[in-house]
């Protein structure tokens, strides 16, 4: 056989290898929402309608402990790098390279709808397609200056523009421009939701759609959903739910015209979350229509926990109205949080638990509907699509000061295998800081006193344990302090020694009672 014989063989071979892995591997979508607490998905434990997602559930797999970073923009970080935030380099990713840039060179198609909320944009960063907006938050009914379609500004509002609605809309014509134009190509799709992040625009029929429901206030609520939580198998029945924040008030203690308004401010919430239901359907029926549905790994999770802070404005104009500007406050997010304690921006389980469903009928062969009890972080998507694409993280990157590859893919649970679990996991947003490893937890609240948890026995973190194992205090706090210095290159006030001082309460607009708080909510977007 000649040497050009031989060629056209290995040519042959490595095109009919292509095609093969073209074939099996899957399309893979990263669902993010934003601000939604632990118990807001009705295979959570919620009230919301959320029907198409809870069929995901049904057919796939939930995660009992799935961690967030609690605050929006470093969880982005985590998502996208495989990396802790501060080790990525915080919002400039200038230490990580991204999972579309990964996939892009392994021969998927990568394209983003939604909030980026990082520096420069999507399509800087590997994403061939992009639509959304590169601020924090935005106006969901007017949009803001910030709209991107495929790295150039965006102003095409029209009166009926709704952005959990837009963002499926492209989202479904990129996939299907992507599926013409290259149907043996494996597609990663990144949707990051900005609902139900404030503020709580909300279409009027999705908001109609809650009326009667939460009059009952939120003591009953989170008892309810605490309750489901338990006959669902979600949690261990012997986890103590979390009790009401000190500083917020018993629901029976309201006047008629305060539990009225905090009803409409939740409605407004439930609507936006069943918006996002209602085009993950749509979403689902064009894969369907384009048998793209059983080869498609879908993961759906939230950035942290429910918010507590309350930057109402215009409160008197009804959510539908674009110039309102509706939060709710601690009274409901510690409801959207149950079972655990405290908020987003904290480390404690109401900060970092996300809900987090995986679905994938040619791939997952854990049991249909069951939950896992094995940990996982935002840091292992990275790590999982790298596995599923037969690829590699890469040794180095043009212009990227590159660090090693935190997470570990949760391809052996999707296969109802026990994987070999994370040594620790670091967190830490401003003050707030945890680290967990193995049955224990430690944890502090703004730099106050560190805190220990039995996570395995006590998930909720209702027993400290500090004062009797003072030893696991030291040796997990020496670690954490190592961690933030050589893996986060914190200096400073963030890698500081915590106080003696005592956790402080919060008001119920969700500041410290000992500060003066937000004035008014004078229209920063802080997210």
């Amino acid at each position: 056989m000649n040497n050009q014989a031989v060629r056209s063989i290995g040519v042959l071979w490595l095109v009919c290898v292509s095609l093969v892995q073209a074939e099996t591997r899957p399309n893979i979508i990263i669902m993010m929402v934003d601000d939604l607490g632990y118990s807001d998905f009705g295979c959570y434990g919620s009230e919301i309608k959320t029907p198409h997602i809870d069929k995901l559930a049904e057919n796939g797999i939930r995660f009992q402990q799935f961690h967030n970073t609690a605050k929006c923009h470093s969880s982005r970080v985590s998502l996208l790098t495989g990396l802790y935030s501060d080790q990525a380099g915080d919002s400039k990713l200038n230490r990580g390279v991204t999972i579309a840039e990964v996939m892009k060179k392994a021969g998927y198609a990568t394209m983003m709808v939604g909030k980026w909320h990082l520096t420069k944009e999507p399509t800087d960063r590997g994403f061939e397609k992009y639509f959304g907006h590169l601020s924090g938050a935005t106006n969901f009914f007017k949009g803001d200056k910030t709209f991107r379609l495929n790295g150039k500004s965006w102003s095409d509002f029209g009166d009926d523009f709704y952005t959990t609605d837009a963002n499926i809309e492209y989202a479904t014509r990129f996939l299907g421009e992507t599926i013409k134009e290259s149907p043996d190509k494996p597609f990663f799709l990144y949707i990051a939701h900005n609902a139900p992040h404030y503020p709580l625009h909300v279409k009027k029929a999705d908001y109609d759609k809650y009326q009667g429901v939460y009059e009952a206030g939120w003591d009953q609520l989170r008892k309810a959903r605490h309750q489901k939580q338990i006959n669902m198998g979600l949690i261990p029945k012997d986890w103590k739910q979390a009790s009401r924040p000190k500083l917020v008030p018993a629901w029976s203690s309201l006047t008629d015209k305060e539990k009225a308004w905090d009803v409409r401010r939740m409605m407004a919430f439930a609507g936006m979350v069943d918006s996002i239901d209602q085009t993950t359907g749509k979403l689902i029926q064009f894969l369907k229509a384009k048998k793209s549905y059983d080869n498609t790994l879908i993961m759906i999770c939230s950035d942290n926990g429910a918010c507590p802070f309350d930057r109402t404005r215009n409160g008197d104009k009804d959510p539908w109205n674009p110039e309102s500007y509706w939060c709710y406050d601690t009274g409901w997010s510690h409801v959207g949080n149950v079972p655990f304690r405290l908020h987003k921006q904290n480390q404690h389980g109401g900060g970092v638990n996300s809900p987090m469903i995986a679905h994938w009928p040619k791939g997952i062969k854990a049991k249909p509907g069951s939950v896992t009890p094995q940990r996982a972080h935002l840091i292992d998507y990275m790590a999982t699509c790298i596995d599923l694409a037969g690829t590699e993280y890469p040794k180095s990157w043009p212009g990227i000061e590159l660090e090693p590859l935190q997470g570990k893919s949760l391809k052996p649970i999707f296969e109802g295998e026990t994987r070999k679990p994370h040594d620790s996991l670091f967190f830490r947003y401003n003050t707030n800081r945890a680290l967990i490893q193995g049955d224990w937890k430690i944890v502090t609240h703004r730099a106050s006193r560190w805190e220990l948890y039995n996570i395995v026995k006590d998930g909720t973190e209702m027993n400290n344990l500090a004062a009797q194992h003072p030893e696991k205090v030291k040796v997990l706090s020496t670690l954490w302090h190592k961690l933030a210095k050589d893996q986060g290159r914190l200096k400073g006030k963030s890698a500081a020694q915590v106080s003696e001082k005592t956790p402080p309460l919060l008001k119920k607009s969700g500041v410290p009672a000992n500060s003066a708080g937000n004035k008014g909510g004078k229209g920063r977007k802080r997210s």
